[in-house]
């Protein structure tokens, strides 16, 4: 099962807000055990709304299965029980700023002249080197700086952010990667890695596809709402009360939408003859489509372009997300008993086998909930 590849691997997370716990929460997925170290009065995300009886839901999201440590690093031998945590450690994740770690003696250096084999992953807006590293950043402006907010949104709209934080997770998601890897190499005979997850660098790698097209034409992309600059028909259409989501672009899924339509005037005109032409024209035609798609109510275009094989999709809100089969299908929450907040229903892990359901992970950990058990466990004293 995925959900006990890392047993075994004790992770040490120095991690606060999203990017890192995102990152944590994998390993914990993936059966790790995860030692969260806060500080006392818990880490940054435990302040951010919304809450539920005064608990973040946001950090209940990001922190199942792990236990929490609450550590003043800014105390000398409370500094000193935090490195001999990380000592033992296989994995240390954190996301403060360069350099912090070092002054607090924590940084990799520290860490590794202890544990060679260690894999020490920092987290940071810009990385660990080039001019911008000790700048701070959050997702938003992380958004902005890497050029993903200027092709998000209406043409002629102010700028518009994705309002998950996109950059926050996928970042997360790529430390785990390169965790990961690290792991794999020193199970080969190899040593530990410093790996360093850039936010700017994972907002950048998102924009792969456009970045190539930009290089190649230089052409600066603009904000086209929810089309695909790259095909059309792919784009959202409005029916007679509702949203689809539609991408009917190859010739084949294009004849069979004109087809559909009962519009085979569509297929005629020289505008839309071919997909550079349909890109060139995309105003023309959404408003063409559009035209013949307000004449009949969503579940019904929906019911006819699946029969034809065309892809689409509604475009749900939450509730209607929620409510759908393809997301009771999927599996893809869970409902754990927090001490104060009660039974809250969070996403489960997507991380899963075929035919593999995961078992639910413990609820989020108070602040320091579990810092005696790790402490006793490590042989630490913090007695003066």
């Amino acid at each position: 099962m995925l959900a006990d590849s890392l047993a075994g691997v004790r992770v040490v997370d120095f991690t606060q807000v999203a990017a890192g716990p995102a990152c944590t929460q994998l390993l914990a997925d993936l059966g790790a055990d995860v030692i969260k170290i806060e500080a006392p009065q818990g880490e940054l995300c435990r302040a951010l709304a919304p809450f539920v009886e005064g608990q973040s839901v946001g950090f209940l999201a990001l922190n199942g299965s792990k236990r929490s440590v609450a550590l003043d690093l800014k105390d000398p031998r409370q500094c000193a029980a935090a490195l001999e945590l990380a000592a033992g450690a296989d994995v240390v994740v954190e996301s403060f700023r360069p350099s912090v770690m070092q002054r607090l003696g924590l940084g990799y250096e520290e860490v590794s002249r202890c544990n060679p084999k260690v894999v020490y992953c920092s987290i940071s807006a810009y990385g660990q080197e080039g001019a911008w590293r000790h700048k701070p950043g959050v997702d938003g402006v992380l958004q902005a700086v890497s050029g993903l907010m200027s092709v998000t949104g209406l043409p002629d709209a102010p700028p518009c952010k994705v309002q998950v934080p996109i950059v926050d997770m996928v970042t997360g998601y790529l430390a785990c990667i390169g965790v990961l890897g690290a792991l794999a190499k020193r199970a080969q005979g190899g040593s530990g890695q410093w790996i360093d997850a850039s936010m700017f660098a994972s907002a950048v790698a998102m924009q792969q596809m456009n970045l190539a097209g930009y290089f190649a034409d230089g052409v600066v992309p603009t904000r086209i709402g929810s089309a695909a600059p790259y095909a059309a028909p792919n784009e959202a259409v409005r029916c007679a009360d509702g949203w689809i989501m539609l991408a009917a672009y190859h010739p084949s899924r294009w004849g069979a939408l004109c087809d559909v339509l009962e519009s085979p005037e569509l297929l005629s005109d020289p505008r839309f003859a071919d997909l550079s032409g349909r890109i060139a024209h995309r105003d023309a035609l959404v408003k063409r489509l559009e035209e013949r798609m307000a004449l009949r109510p969503r579940d019904e275009w929906l019911q006819r372009f699946e029969a034809a094989d065309i892809i689409c999709a509604p475009i749900n809100d939450y509730a209607e997300l929620v409510a759908s089969p393809v997301f009771t299908d999927a599996l893809i929450t869970e409902t754990v008993e927090h001490p104060i907040a009660g039974r809250i229903t969070i996403a489960r892990t997507p991380l899963r086998a075929v035919g593999e359901i995961p078992a639910a992970r413990r609820p989020a950990p108070l602040a320091g909930q579990h810092t005696q058990e790790v402490i006793q466990e490590a042989g630490i004293s913090l007695e003066p």
